[in-house]
């Protein structure tokens, strides 16, 4: 069995990766999937399917497919949907205000409007009316139809009345008539309602396009984390080459500071090496010869030099972009409320039409009356409101986010925010800073301990060494200082000869460790901490605990998301005896620790495989594949691109309290968006029977749809009246 991906062009809502995907499942030895939010259809083929076999079908289909390719983002300034939008604005807000504003209709103004909306109703309503040709040849109805026949019968029968009727006739004039009465139509036109929700619908299809095209950045921001250039040791001298051009077998130098170029067994050296942003782990490594190392992490010490023994796409990194990737594409995608219900309204809405036009024509009320009816249900049922309720709720709903430090990224986070019962919660740089802090000094002596293991420790380039060496204001000078590898360091400070680190370097440098420091540092690594021993001439003087903390309100956070009634779960590559203290400090109950990134994902999957809906927060690169996989995923601001990118909200604040108000934000935005929907179609409904009845006043139903309208934003604008609980 063979693994195809194609990139898919054309779809326009989530039936049309529907569609896609059951006419290549028909397909003899195919398994396939199609995801509407990436455009990419992933299919398991045996030998007798090939690419070329997928496309053929796919095209078939009425879309485009072709093999993924690395192509450049596409300028924002060359982008048709954006040029199609610019297009629409520029030309129908004239037209709405002349049809709106009866004292502005001067004379022959209906044939300005005329010309400002063909435009608009052709050609930047285009990918409308090309969607629902497709859609009309495979016999379906989604959004695209009703808007493309909406629109379609709205421009047209205002040609009609223009050429034909007596609204193209000199002093022609839209009053406010709020009076219900049969009329032929002869001298109505809707050409504000054609123009108007053509460009209400590109700029939510605008938006939505916008937000696709940044999917695989989480991918790309993944990839760049890898080290550019490498040192390589090649017949006995250094090379710096690009690192694509490493091989398995090749060694090469890492020095302090620098990222490591790839996968690989420590050679020569020890040092320290940061794994944060791949594991999560809070402490540093100790790594010496024999050791394994993987690329993207930091050396934080000494110089190593490492073998290589995976390269490029073999790498832990890349599979981990794998991991984001396969979490993204399988992803569950919402179908939009709007497609879902166009799709058995807009039949209803076509057969009323023709049985309109019927029955009319056989009362024997003339064809211009039948028709006037038959068309004003069509144009009754064109969605004018449906195009302001998603993006005018989304917009004012996002907007107050940002301004309380919370991004989202789309309708889909919305929806998943509503479901989520279950929060799983990264520990370092969420729970906690995930920075190294001095929190305890044994014995507590009048400064002297820690003014000169503090001055030894400011040499020191390992992370713990620096958390204790920021307690100390200025350093004093040190002599002779001395990293000892994997155990800690040595110097002269003060004239003393300093030794700090574990307890094992002061015994093997012939310094007597007291019973109650032994206590110290068992109690201080029982409670998940990492503990310093420090001394000189002879004797073991005290012991440093240091630990990553927690943040100040994430005890709050969590209370708040139990009475939002989630459960909080705290997941982390950290070891169980820190993950345990930590979730005692801030009230969670369940623990899962030394999980690595596939694992983390492995985790959420468990989680979702035993019917929860879950939300994953967190902030570094060994998260993202987690939160892409999740429900629900929230990143931390102050976290990497990666997590950022792979996430559905930001939490700009970089407070685990943004967490909950996040979560409260998106359900009252969908809560808008759905009332919106449902007295945007309710404003449809409740007209079809006027305009069937051929009582459908053009002035009324002009006052009703901006009626609808005025609703929809002024419902969404509550929106702005939203207060977070925790700031």
């Amino acid at each position: 069995m063979t693994l195809i991906e194609l990139e898919i062009g054309g779809m326009t809502c989530a039936s049309c990766a529907n569609r896609i995907e059951k006419k290549l499942n028909r397909m003899d030895g195919v398994s396939a999937t199609v995801n509407y939010a990436t455009e990419k259809a992933t299919a398991t083929v045996d030998t007798t399917v090939t690419a070329a076999d997928l496309i053929a079908t796919v095209e078939r289909t009425g879309y485009t497919a072709r093999l993924p390719e690395r192509e450049p983002e596409p300028v924002a300034g060359n982008d048709p949907l954006r040029t199609r939008l610019i297009t629409s604005i520029v030309l129908t807000v004239p037209v709405i205000l002349l049809a709106m504003v009866p004292p502005w209709q001067f004379t022959h103004w209906q044939w300005l409007s005329l010309t400002l909306a063909a435009p608009v109703v052709v050609y930047a309503g285009w990918p409308f009316h090309r969607a629902a040709a497709i859609n009309l040849r495979h016999g379906a109805a989604t959004m695209d139809t009703l808007v493309s026949i909406g629109t379609i019968a709205a421009f047209g029968w205002s040609l009609w009345a223009l050429f034909f009727g007596t609204a193209g006739e000199p002093g022609m004039t839209h009053p406010f008539t709020l009076s219900i009465s049969r009329t032929d139509g002869s001298g109505a036109i809707y050409l504000e309602a054609a123009a108007g929700v053509t460009m209400f619908l590109l700029a939510g299809r605008y938006f939505e396009a916008r937000s696709k095209r940044r999917a695989g950045d989480a991918l790309r921001a993944l990839l760049e984390l890898g080290a550019k250039d490498v040192t390589i040791l090649k017949d006995g001298s250094e090379v710096r080459v690009p690192t694509t051009d490493l091989k398995p077998g090749d060694r090469f130098v890492v020095r302090p500071g620098e990222k490591i170029a790839t996968d690989g067994v420590v050679d020569e050296g020890s040092s320290a090496v940061d794994r944060s942003l791949l594991t999560g782990e809070s402490v540093p490594v100790e790594v010496g010869p024999g050791g394994t190392v993987t690329g993207g992490t930091v050396n934080a010490g000494g110089r190593l030099i490492v073998r290589a023994t995976r390269v490029g796409a073999d790498t832990q990194l890349a599979q981990m972009a794998r991991l984001v990737e396969q979490a993204q594409a399988g992803k569950a995608e919402v179908q939009l409320l709007a497609d879902r219900i166009s799709g058995v309204f807009v039949p209803i809405v076509i057969a009323l039409a023709v049985g309109t036009l019927g029955w009319w024509l056989g009362s024997g009320a003339g064809g211009t009356a039948a028709f006037t009816a038959a068309v004003a249900v069509l144009i009754i049922a064109c969605p004018c409101a449906l195009g302001l309720a998603t993006p005018t709720a989304l917009l004012i709903g996002t907007g107050r986010g940002a301004q309380i430090g919370i991004l989202i990224k789309g309708p889909e986070a919305l929806e998943s925010a509503r479901r989520v019962d279950t929060v799983v919660l990264d520990k370092t740089g969420t729970v906690t800073t995930g920075v190294m802090k001095l929190v305890a000094v044994t014995p507590d002596d009048d400064g002297e301990l820690l003014r000169l293991t503090g001055s030894l420790e400011a040499a020191s380039e390992h992370p713990i060494g620096r958390a204790i060496a920021a307690e100390v204001g200025d350093p004093l000078p040190v002599a002779g200082f001395q990293a000892v590898e994997g155990l800690g360091v040595r110097g002269e400070v003060s004239g003393r000869v300093i030794v700090a680190g574990r307890p094992a370097l002061l015994e093997r440098e012939g310094l007597t460790v007291p019973a109650e420091i032994t206590a110290a540092v068992a109690e201080a690594e029982a409670n998940g901490r990492t503990a310093i021993v420090s001394g000189w001439d002879g004797v073991a003087r005290g012991m440093f605990a240091v630990a990553d903390t927690v943040k100040p309100d994430s005890a709050t956070a969590v209370a708040g998301l139990r009475e939002l009634g989630l459960t909080p779960i705290l997941l982390t590559g950290d070891n169980e005896t820190v993950a345990r203290t930590v979730a005692a400090e801030v009230g969670i109950d369940r623990v899962i620790a030394g999980v690595l990134p596939d694992g983390k994902v492995a985790e959420v999957k468990s989680l979702q495989a035993d019917g929860r809906v879950v939300a994953m927060v967190g902030d570094g690169v060994n998260d993202a594949a987690a939160l892409a996989q999740s429900d629900l995923g929230l990143a931390m601001g102050t976290g990497t691109d990666v997590a950022i990118e792979a996430s559905d909200l930001t939490l700009v604040r970089g407070e685990l309290t943004a967490a909950v108000d996040a979560i409260r934000l998106s359900r009252r935005t969908l809560r808008i968006i759905k009332s919106n929907l449902f007295w945007a179609f309710a404003y449809n409904v409740a007209a079809l029977p006027l305009a069937a009845a051929g009582l459908l006043n053009p002035m009324i139903a002009g006052a009703a749809m901006a009626f609808s309208s005025v609703f929809v934003v002024a419902n969404s604008q509550r929106l702005r009246r939203f207060r977070p609980l925790h700031v």
